[in-house]
């Protein structure tokens, strides 16, 4: 196998220390980078918008950097020049960060449901390490760069409970809760997502880290169909991990999916595939999510989400994560 060395640039001395936006950043990156080392993980956030007028969040990524800009507006304004300068100077003199290390994003209001849009091909792809674990990232192609990072604890957890078991992966994305729990010891894995774009990339994230595809199997299908078919073909899994979107609206799917509104039916569907004592992680990023325990008598619902906020993630309400099991079992 093909070994990533864990990098990680150390803060570089004789700065100048009278910038709030330099002194977060250093702060940040002194703290995580401690964390990062023990865990062998090589990409985390080293700024999250703590300063009023520099609104951003920096992502490190095996030595490249994407930052994303949210503007006042938060519609579709370009960050101010001197902004992007500022920036580039301050990560170019704390980290050694050239320009072609610094990739921007902005981050608009307008509430998309255009889930997998496409926006370059330049094929940029590189690996980076999480827990040790190789997932493929690109920070130029996609409206996302192929991993979320808040999610990375979740992940964590999940794969420290995976060992023998059978896990079922729904809105896979670019399948690294598989990956990661299958590098745990998980003896069965599938992964569920309609894009063919995700699922090809989830796959190339297997090999990346020489697991056959054989007891990994990653299907391209909407998940709700999926889960019909999965419910009569009499499969069980140990545990499911279900992570959908808030809104989509997919060619490939034949109605709108809205987390509020299909939530029960998910997560009705997802317990009839559980296995004595399985575990249904269920996560969403919605703001305005609410859910009904009461719609499910027979289940014990557990809150977790602090125990799934990253170390380097500001934001406590950043997703909300529940653990589900069935009374009775």
């Amino acid at each position: 196998m093909n070994e990533i060395r864990l990098e990680l640039p150390q803060i570089l001395e004789g700065e100048d220390k009278s910038s709030p936006f330099a002194n977060s950043i250093r702060k940040n990156y002194r703290h995580i980078r401690k964390w990062a080392k023990r865990s062998l993980t090589n990409a985390f956030r080293i700024y999250d918008r703590e300063v009023v007028h520099y609104p951003l969040a920096i992502d490190f990524y095996a030595g490249r950097y994407c930052v994303h800009y949210f503007s006042p507006t938060r519609q579709s304004d370009e960050p101010p020049q001197e902004l992007i300068e500022e920036t580039a100077k301050i990560l170019n003199t704390l980290l050694g960060a050239t320009e072609k290390d610094i990739y921007w994003r902005i981050r608009s209001k307008n509430k998309s449901t255009r889930q997998y849009e496409k926006l370059g091909a330049t094929n940029e792809f590189f690996p980076v390490l999480e827990y040790g674990v190789k997932l493929k990232v690109n920070l130029v192609d996609y409206l996302d760069t192929g991993l979320f990072l808040d999610h990375r604890e979740m992940r964590h957890l999940v794969a420290l409970q995976s060992a023998g078991k059978r896990v079922l992966n729904l809105f896979a994305y670019t399948c690294s809760f598989s990956v990661q729990a299958a590098m745990a010891g998980a003896i069965f894995t599938k992964s569920v997502d309609m894009s063919n774009t995700y699922t090809e990339w989830g796959k190339e994230n297997f090999t990346l880290n020489e697991i056959s595809l054989y007891n990994h199997p990653v299907i391209r299908a909407d998940c709700l169909k999926f889960l019909n078919d999965e419910i009569r073909s009499g499969d069980k899994y140990d545990i499911i991990i279900i992570d959908p979107p808030t809104i989509s609206r997919s060619k490939k799917m034949e109605q709108l999916f809205d987390i509020q509104e299909d939530y029960i039916s998910l997560l009705t569907k997802g317990l009839k595939l559980l296995a004595e004592k399985g575990i249904i992680y269920f996560s969403t990023n919605s703001r305005k999510f609410v859910l009904d325990e009461s719609e499910f008598p027979e289940c014990r619902f557990t809150e977790i989400s602090d125990k799934t906020i990253p170390i380097d993630f500001r934001d406590a309400k950043i997703h909300r994560v529940w653990k589900i099991s069935v009374s009775n079992l």
